[in-house]
């Protein structure tokens, strides 16, 4: 009787788990080989830098003219000759001295300016005592007279633009102020039709009263110009009206305070 026994099939892996070669000596080959051509490169382009030297200053030379040689006394007579100083001073003669004083005449001062004379005094002095209230004439103080205050009425003003339409026509102005405080300038911007006639009138400012405000520009809008020829231009001239108050504006009187029982 045979008994065959199969031997067990192995399957091949999927990796490759055997040893790896030995290529340890070719890359220690490498790595010399390279070292050498690095220590050749660096042998051959070395940089070579120069000793340090310190150099010393020169030392310091001095040239003296004397008159020893021709040279010299001819360098030095011409130094003499073009030298500035020299020739700007002034020389002494010879023969005068070394301290002369300048021959001065004296002036007295009394020459120039003539001294006042005191007065003599009186032979009598008299030694009595001077009253306090002496005998004289009784001076008289008079008040300046008052000036009069002329009225001044409020005026109104017009720009460069309204000057050419001529003096304009007004009511006769009756203004009354709220409060006691004096108002101030105001302005206003108005247009003038064709007929001479004022179509707007706007605030630019205010005169610190709301009511007189009111009342200038009521007077400004019943105010009319002359009629101009439009040739059919019936176009609007703006400008500034400024109303400038005087002492014809009545002022408000503070009402009477009762007394408390």
């Amino acid at each position: 009787m045979n008994i065959s026994i199969l031997a067990p099939r192995i399957e091949p892996l999927v990796f490759d788990w055997s040893a790896p070669r030995r290529r340890n000596a070719a890359v220690a080959g490498f790595l010399m080989a390279s070292l050498l051509i690095h220590a050749a490169g660096l042998y051959i382009f070395q940089i070579v830098y120069p000793p340090t030297i310190a150099l010393l200053p020169p030392p310091a030379r001095v040239n003296l003219i004397t008159s020893d040689s021709e040279e010299g006394r001819t360098l030095l007579r011409w130094i003499e000759a073009e030298d500035p100083a020299i020739a700007s001073t002034t020389r002494r003669p010879p023969d005068a001295k070394a301290y002369a004083l300048p021959k001065l005449q004296h002036v007295p001062s009394y020459f120039a300016t003539e001294p006042a004379l005191k007065e003599v005094p009186p032979l009598v002095v008299d030694l009595r005592v001077p009253s306090s209230q002496p005998p004289g004439p009784v001076p008289m103080i008079h008040r300046p007279a008052a000036v009069p205050v002329h009225p001044a009425p409020t005026t109104v003003v017009f720009s460069k633009e309204l000057e050419g339409l001529g003096a304009p026509m007004f009511a006769s102005p009756s203004f009354k102020a709220s409060t006691a405080e004096p108002p101030e300038s105001v302005r206003f911007r108005i247009a003038v039709g064709g007929h001479g006639e004022i179509l707007y009138c706007f605030s630019l400012n205010s005169s610190g009263d709301p009511a007189l405000d009111e009342q200038a520009r009521n007077y400004l809008a019943l105010g009319r110009f002359s009629p101009r020829a439009t040739n059919g231009d019936q176009s609007l001239i703006w400008g500034i009206a400024t109303v400038e108050w005087g002492n014809d504006v009545a002022r408000s009187q503070p009402a009477p305070t009762t007394a408390a029982p």
